[in-house]
């Protein structure tokens, strides 16, 4: 995959601690922060499915009277 390169303005404590924690696991700093954003945007996308997951539990029975009603319309019950 092609690497864009960015420029970010942090303040000195802030790139410090990035340096250290990088170091710590041995790796670039480039590296740490592309791992960060990384793991930021997959939260994302892990809420999502579990606030859909939750959806699904409290409207599961909604859904099943749905279905059920649909079945027996089509004569498949």
């Amino acid at each position: 995959m092609a690497k864009t390169q960015l420029n970010v303005r942090v303040d000195e404590s802030t790139a410090e601690a990035a340096k250290r924690r990088a170091l710590q696991r041995g790796m670039s700093v480039n590296r740490y922060i592309e791992e960060l954003v990384k793991q930021d945007a997959g939260e994302v996308g892990r809420t999502f499915v579990d606030a859909a997951a939750d959806f699904m539990k409290q409207y599961a029975s909604v859904f099943a009277e749905e279905f059920d009603a649909e079945q027996q319309r089509k004569g498949h019950r």
